[in-house]
């Protein structure tokens, strides 16, 4: 359940830095993450972005490290494009496999003005439990990305903020507190970073009842950071915390910009 808590993290704060503005023929840029287990590495990922005028494409490795790369090799990759807007980024691709031993699986998403248009998994869970929650035809309407959906324009509020994801499966919200600021430091990157906290909140597409969703709901201690880029006006993850019963799960920035 650790595990799979710290892979949902890295999804989910696996954003990258891009550029607001269209006068750049094309931009690229590395953003680079070390997950670990109560300070035990037990992943790395790396990000890499392209910008050409409004439009956009981000893709990205994981892959596990230390001990657990020994107890279950897990790796996975995942790729979005789309258009840069006035206040966010509006995605029109999506996809993400995975694999750890030997399960995996392939998802991939086609978005319309913030509306799912088209998902697919494979394999697909058959048959699902009865504690299954359905995702509607409501719950795909207006939402976000996992990896964009967490790059925020600079002249945007970074919290309070909601954010509704729809990662091709799961539908859940993102809700971000404010809770300050703090310094960071890492290649690349020194300076102030905006504290939030995170309240998970579960939709649908997801087991009612399952332990690690659970736990993740009623956490109250999660923690982002997100950095600015003044190169580009933009603010970015490059730290999370999440606290476990094995210790806390972080994923940090080791390289941010550059």
């Amino acid at each position: 359940m650790m595990w799979r808590t710290g892979l949902r993290a890295a999804a989910m704060l696996a954003a990258v830095v891009v550029s607001t503005t269209s006068s750049a023929a094309e931009v690229q840029h590395q953003t680079d993450y070390s997950i670990a287990l109560a300070g035990l590495p037990v992943a790395r990922a790396s990000f890499y972005t392209e910008l050409n005028k409004n439009r956009y494409t981000i893709s990205g490795r994981l892959q596990s490290a230390g001990l657990a790369d020994i107890i279950k090799r897990t790796s996975g990759q995942t790729r979005v494009s789309g258009v840069v807007a006035d206040d966010y980024l509006r995605a029109t691709e999506y996809s993400m496999s995975y694999r750890s031993g030997s399960k995996s699986r392939a998802i991939s998403v086609t978005f319309r003005n913030g509306n799912v248009v088209r998902a697919s998994m494979e394999p697909k869970r058959t048959p699902l439990p009865k504690n299954w929650v359905p995702v509607t035809r409501r719950d795909m309407r207006n939402v976000l990305d996992p990896l964009s959906g967490l790059i925020i324009p600079a002249k945007s509020r970074v919290c309070p903020k909601t954010l509704p994801i729809f990662d091709g499966e799961s539908r859940l919200d993102i809700n971000l507190l404010p809770k300050g600021t703090r310094n960071f430091r890492t290649n690349g990157f020194a300076g102030e970073a905006i504290v939030c906290g995170v309240r998970f909140v579960p939709k649908a597409g997801y087991r009612k009842g399952r332990k690690d969703v659970e736990y993740l709901r009623r956490l109250n201690s999660m923690e982002i950071w997100f950095a600015k880029s003044e190169a580009v006006n933009v603010y970015a993850p490059v730290y999370v915390r999440i606290p476990t019963k094995l210790g806390p799960v972080t994923v940090s920035a080791t390289r941010f910009g550059g």
